[in-house]
């Protein structure tokens, strides 16, 4: 596992997945990532990560019911990486259970700033997933 932690990305963007594998990895986490939500829920099983980035808008099963999906499952701390920036969208992510919204285009140091912020409060001494 990367030193920071491991993180799971679910986008269909591949271009973008992989943009944010390299710098992610670089940044000392361990990335895994799913191109829709029907593999994302299967990583999310088999991976066990310490946090999901979840974009909203994807063919098939969309952000919104996977991230039903997993709130249903675990407690993995969930960040949405879409370009839905409506503040109903906003709101609709956070009564689901997301903890962070961040609307693209984005900063990556930003993000990551973000995931850090949301690790540092849902941390705990080996939380059970």
């Amino acid at each position: 596992m990367g030193q920071k932690g491991k993180l799971l990305i679910i986008d269909d963007d591949q271009d973008l997945s992989e943009a944010l594998n390299i710098y992610l990895t670089r940044s000392g986490y361990e990335v895994v990532s799913a191109n829709d939500g029907t593999k994302g829920l299967h990583k999310l099983h088999r991976e066990k990560p310490d946090l999901v980035i979840l974009d909203v808008i994807m063919p098939g099963m969309t952000g919104w019911d996977v991230c039903r999906r997993i709130r249903e499952v675990a407690h993995v701390p969930i960040i949405m990486l879409t370009a839905c920036g409506q503040k109903t969208d906003r709101a609709m992510a956070l009564k689901l259970g997301a903890d962070d919204y961040v609307t693209k285009p984005f900063s990556l140091r930003e993000l990551e700033a973000r995931i850090q912020a949301v690790l540092r409060r849902t941390s705990t001494p080996r939380q059970s997933r």
